[in-house]
């Protein structure tokens, strides 16, 4: 886990049940499930729909209400791009 999360493992190994390793590995599965690009997300999202016996209008909808919800990786940007999105 990279040292930018320390506090917060320390902080989760205090306050709750979890260990320290325990915490290493909660706060390592939800930094994974929230970089999870848009595309990635729809793909997993409908296997899982489609596993439960969801029917795909219903999956597509489903995924569609959810993707408003979602936190999603942002795209890499250059420095220039960044720059851009500052001052125009």
């Amino acid at each position: 886990m990279a040292p930018a999360h320390d506090d917060l493992l320390e902080h989760l190994a205090r306050t709750t049940a979890l260990g320290p390793n325990e915490a290493a590995r909660v706060v390592a599965d939800v930094l994974a499930y929230f970089a999870e690009s848009a595309d990635e997300y729809v793909r997993r999202r409908h296997a899982e729909l489609q596993a439960r016996g969801l029917t795909n209008d219903r999956i597509f909808e489903r995924i569609a209400a959810e993707l408003r919800q979602r936190r999603v990786r942002a795209p890499e940007l250059s420095v220039r791009q960044l720059r851009r999105l500052v001052y125009g």
